[in-house]
């Protein structure tokens, strides 16, 4: 009786597994790959040579999203007065702004504040890799 159905259920054993839709972003996970986002567009726009002199003034944006400071710094860079009509600046911002709203009201209740060192978001402290002495 089932030599009928195996070659009916064939396909679908090799198909593979069904599609899992993911899980959809936690408050955490959304304010963690934001703040790499703006750290990355913030180091990216420093980098390339600035169409506008205010570019190079702008505060220093290393985010942290454990450090309980990094509210003010937020805060500070959004309500910087220079570089308001520079196109990457304003798209920064709103990253900025929108990431201080989901902090500040959405996932009060998540954040777990590690530390509040504001130096540490002034002068980070750069990654390292010590690579293992080769001994043949």
């Amino acid at each position: 009786m089932m030599s009928w159905l195996l070659p009916l259920l064939l396909p679908l054993l090799l198909s593979g597994p069904p599609a899992v839709r993911p899980a959809p972003p936690t408050c955490y996970s959304r304010m963690l790959s934001l703040s790499r986002e703006i750290t990355s567009d913030f180091q990216s726009l420093q980098a390339t040579e600035p169409s506008e002199l205010c570019v190079k003034y702008l505060p220093r944006l290393y985010l942290d999203i454990h450090n309980y400071c990094v509210l003010a710094k937020l805060r500070d860079f959004v309500a910087w007065p220079q570089c308001w009509k520079v196109a990457q600046v304003d798209a920064l911002k709103d990253k900025v702004r929108k990431l201080y709203t989901i902090m500040n009201s959405f996932c009060r209740r998540d954040l777990v504040f590690l530390s509040d060192d504001c130096n540490a978001l002034e002068y980070p402290i750069p990654v390292t890799t010590i690579l293992p002495d080769r001994q043949g």
